[in-house]
């Protein structure tokens, strides 16, 4: 067999191989990379929406409360696969760093547990439905909103390798829902830019927030591979950072809720997510990891109750 010949039995073998049926250890492979097991993800990508939509459903009279439960439910698997994109690329672009820290390198690439080929196939397939829910389901003023942040998926897994703050390009990933939520339910071209603006800053703010302090779980793996973090960066400072990063949170959503008419429940709500968030995050420990994942897993019930 001449050397053309066998380059390609060789393409040939490898296009099958990509292609064919995943075993079940893949398929639990997959499952892993779209975090499935764990889906904190989905709440701080699908919360700033259900706010918008609240915030809608405050504002106008006109609106039913199960028109807007209607679409908050649309938003729940269109934000799963959201969230489930993010966290498949974030592992394909990340596998040789995630192989390196100790609490990523269990994970289905650094393991073994499914190839570089077949994890984007995987991440292409996503890509693909993804795009078929978002132009099936969502206005075509709602989708361009959206296209504005998905240059983003692919670019934030690469912060850490060039930048100190990617809890910020993360932030501003995450919370584009604030004016998804509201444009899919009005009828106008035009949003209350300010309004939802601040509720939008908050949401990048209270990211920074949870993401810095969760970064520390790595910071010293981070430091002996030689890249980016924001616990790096802000290391002795962190808790200092941070609060004023939760307190900017809550005095941001407070001013959008302010602007947007509500009134004593809501006040209350923000009082009572600050009494949950505040005090955990002060007494948070940053050089025991699970102090800070512990304030990690208590963040979506601080959306949760700004919600209410």
């Amino acid at each position: 067999m001449s050397n053309r010949q066998e380059s390609q039995a060789s393409v040939k073998r490898y296009v099958l191989e990509l292609c064919s049926l995943p075993d079940k250890g893949e398929v639990q492979a997959c499952w892993e990379l779209c975090r499935l097991h764990n889906n904190i993800g989905f709440w701080v990508v699908w919360l700033p929406t259900a706010w918008s939509i609240a915030m809608f459903y405050h504002a106008n009279a006109t609106v039913s409360g199960l028109t807007c439960l209607r679409i908050a439910g649309i938003f729940v698997p269109l934000c799963f696969g959201i969230k489930s994109l993010i966290m498949t690329i974030d592992d394909v672009l990340d596998y040789d760093i995630d192989a390196m820290v100790e609490r990523t390198k269990g994970r289905p690439l650094p393991r073994g547990s499914i190839t570089l080929g077949r994890a984007w196939l995987f991440f292409a397939l996503q890509v693909i439905l993804g795009l078929y829910m978002a132009v099936t389901f969502l206005k075509s003023k709602t989708l361009r909103i959206s296209i504005i942040v998905w240059p983003l998926y692919i670019i934030y897994p690469t912060c850490k390798r060039w930048m100190d703050v990617a809890p910020i390009p993360l932030g501003i990933m995450f919370a584009i829902g604030v004016f998804m939520g509201w444009s899919e339910l009005s009828t106008e071209q035009e949003l209350p830019w300010t309004t939802l603006s601040a509720v939008y800053v908050s949401c990048v703010f209270w990211t920074i927030a949870y993401e810095t302090v969760y970064q520390h779980q790595d910071k010293v793996d981070d430091q002996k591979i030689g890249i980016h973090s924001p616990a790096l960066f802000c290391a002795e400072y962190t808790i200092p950072i941070c609060t004023f990063s939760a307190a900017m949170f809550l005095v941001l959503i407070t001013y959008g809720g302010a602007l947007n008419g509500h009134g004593i429940t809501f006040y209350l709500s923000v009082l009572a997510a600050a009494k949950l968030l505040l005090p955990r995050l002060v007494q948070t420990n940053i050089d025991i990891p699970e102090d800070c994942k512990r304030l990690f897993l208590g963040t979506p019930r601080i959306g949760q109750i700004s919600l209410l």
